[in-house]
């Protein structure tokens, strides 16, 4: 044992003597020079090429880096030995991440890539104005060269498409309003956002079946069609004009929509938005997969006819009979009816992408034609009283009735149905009122249930038929068939209209043509 640690010894006086003599004769530079000659030699013949992709890019953060990290936490949960746990701000679920100088292998294309997350302390720290964190970490991407073209940078493009797509399903939503006072320039953040926690979905909402996987159908074109948008040179944009008697569901449409696409939810107060300018920079402070709202625009502003010559109210966005500098001054501080359809429609709306306008009224015959049209509100859905097969649909909900008893498995059960499907569109009742009354007979027995609900529809009825006069069902369904007719062929010819754009400044012309005969 002695005899081995003199060796030892031995060696260990000759290295020294050996790197002494090195130091002396080799100037750093020379041995540095070769250092950097042996590496440029050694990944010559190397198979592989690396990567590197670090946290930060000089004083920015690299969005490559997090991306890669949210996308390898996927395989990190099952491939990873050990893993480091994170929950990020608003979101549901945790995330799985490498550790220090931890390994990873991905396959893309057929092709093999290994990923290294580094971490290393920081030497020294330039001056910036933005501290870094004293660890410097870094993900070192190795990959066969001739597997180069086949997967960049392809790959990357998956990465970084597959983590945004992580990102928005591990965030809860957010729904946002502009409500806070003041103007826009004194606000740091223009949007003041809560979690979206709406329950509402297709499945729960009181709506004919067809109908839905028709609106459903067309939220997923819209949501898949960036390819379509970009080849036909549109806005990825699409409106909808949910339109109906109060309580029919509306704001439930707009919760489900968000749900089934995964979108967050801005709601537009225009009593807030003073001017132009003010709406155009809400817009652009909006994010990509989002659905902008205006809930019941008759009532929040006048969006009336613009045939009406008069200014009613500040929030009024009908022209005026003049057009004098007072007049064009009072009209720079307030919003326009212009400022509004360009926000759906013009140049502004097409500052992000994948974005839905729902707009909301009660009475869609008092909204101005050039708001209805196509490219605007591209799909107009009428939002009814309830039918029976909505009405299924809530007694479903609220009593936990299954398709068996849904179908009248039962004589009794047959027989209550019956009823209401007679009665139902006679009573002329809105979901949200059915909803009410099945709510306040959710703990009584179903059959019971069921028929206080008869009863409560067949008043409904009843109390319908006076106001009408005792005009029968069938009369009923055949005026309110006309009646939709007659509406439908309003809106048909309104958005026809050939004045749509030319009314606005019917005031000025003809001021103008006057100032020039005198």
């Amino acid at each position: 044992m002695e005899e081995f640690w003199m060796s030892m010894a031995f060696l260990m006086g000759v290295f020294a003597f050996f790197q002494s003599i090195l130091h002396a004769v080799f100037p750093p530079e020379l041995r540095l020079a070769a250092l950097k000659l042996f590496h440029c030699g050694f990944l010559c013949f190397s198979t592989y090429c690396y990567f590197d992709i670090t946290e930060i890019d000089g004083v920015n953060t690299n969005e490559l880096y997090h991306a890669v990290q949210l996308y390898l936490s996927r395989s990190a949960s099952v491939a990873a030995s050990r893993l480091s746990l994170s929950r990020g701000l608003n979101s549901s679920t945790f995330t799985f991440g490498l550790t220090s100088n931890d390994c990873l292998v991905d396959t893309f294309c057929g092709a093999t890539a290994t990923w290294e997350h580094v971490v290393t302390q920081r030497q020294w720290q330039t001056f910036s104005w933005r501290p870094l964190p004293e660890e410097k970490r870094s993900f070192t991407l190795r990959i066969k060269k001739k597997d180069k073209p086949l997967i960049l940078p392809a790959y990357l493009d998956h990465i970084m498409e597959t983590a945004t797509d992580l990102r928005r399903r591990n965030q809860d939503r957010l729904l946002y309003t502009n409500s806070r006072g003041g103007s826009i320039e004194s606000r740091v953040v223009p949007w003041e956002s809560v979690p979206f926690k709406h329950p509402s979905t297709f499945d729960t909402l009181a709506m004919d079946s067809s109908r839905k996987e028709l609106i459903m159908a067309d939220l997923k074109d819209f949501a898949e069609g960036k390819a379509f948008y970009e080849k036909t040179g549109r806005a990825w944009k699409r409106g909808y004009l949910l339109y109906g008697p109060p309580g029919t569901g509306k704001s439930s449409m707009i919760a489900a929509m968000a749900n089934y696409l995964g979108y967050d939810v801005y709601d537009l107060e225009l009593t807030e938005v003073h001017t132009n300018s003010e709406l155009r920079k809400l817009l652009m402070k909006t994010t990509p997969k989002s659905i902008i709202v205006i809930e019941d625009i008759d009532c929040s502003i006048n969006l009336t006819n613009r045939s009406t010559k008069k200014l009613a109210s500040p929030f009024d966005l009908r022209p005026t009979g003049g057009c004098g500098a007072e007049d064009v001054n009072a009209a720079a501080k307030t919003m326009t009816l212009s400022g509004l359809l360009n926000f759906t429609d013009g140049l502004w709306s097409c500052c992000g992408s994948e974005r839905i306008f729902v707009f909301t009224t009660n009475h869609v015959e008092e909204l101005d034609s050039a708001l209805l049209r196509s490219g605007r509100m591209d799909m107009h859905i009428l939002m009814s009283y309830c039918s029976f097969p909505a009405l299924k649909i809530l007694m479903k909900n609220y009593l936990g009735l299954d398709d068996g008893e849904l179908g009248g498995d039962t004589q009794e059960n047959c027989g209550l149905l019956r009823e209401l499907e007679e009665v139902i569109d006679d009573a002329e009742i809105t979901p949200a009122d059915v909803s009410e009354i099945l709510i306040k007979n959710r703990r009584r027995e179903k059959r019971e249930a069921m028929a206080e609900l008869l009863e409560a529809v067949k008043a409904r009825a009843e109390k319908r038929k006076k106001e009408r006069g005792g005009s029968s069902a069938a009369a009923r369904k055949k005026s309110l068939g006309d009646e939709m007719e007659e509406e439908e062929e309003q809106e048909k010819r309104a958005l026809e209209s050939p004045n749509e754009s030319g009314e606005e400044m019917d005031g000025c012309n003809g001021k103008e043509e006057k100032r020039e005969e005198d």
